[in-house]
């Protein structure tokens, strides 16, 4: 199995983040990165990791961080398969 399709069956979600940051030569000025992962709601530790990394390694100080959480697979959209039918 393809280890997105484990994440999801695991309850990991899309999460989209926009980071906002200042430019370490121009602070007057707003940057933008977009960040996407596989991630758990509602802690969301892979976005707090990077977030984290990002203020110990990366010099543009945060300003602001606007996210989206989306899950792919909910109870109701996943079933199991009882049988199998072959044809041919």
């Amino acid at each position: 199995m393809h280890e997105d399709m484990q994440k999801q069956l695991q309850g990991y979600g899309l999460t989209t983040a926009q980071i906002f940051y200042r430019l370490p030569d121009h602070p007057q000025f707003l940057q933008t990165y977009i960040w996407q992962d596989y991630d758990l709601a509602p802690n969301f530790p892979e976005m707090r990791g990077f977030l984290k990394f990002w203020q110990e390694k990366l010099d543009g100080p945060l300003h602001s961080v606007r996210y989206v959480h989306r899950k792919l697979i909910s109870a109701s959209e996943w079933r199991a398969v009882k049988g199998e039918f072959i044809l041919h």
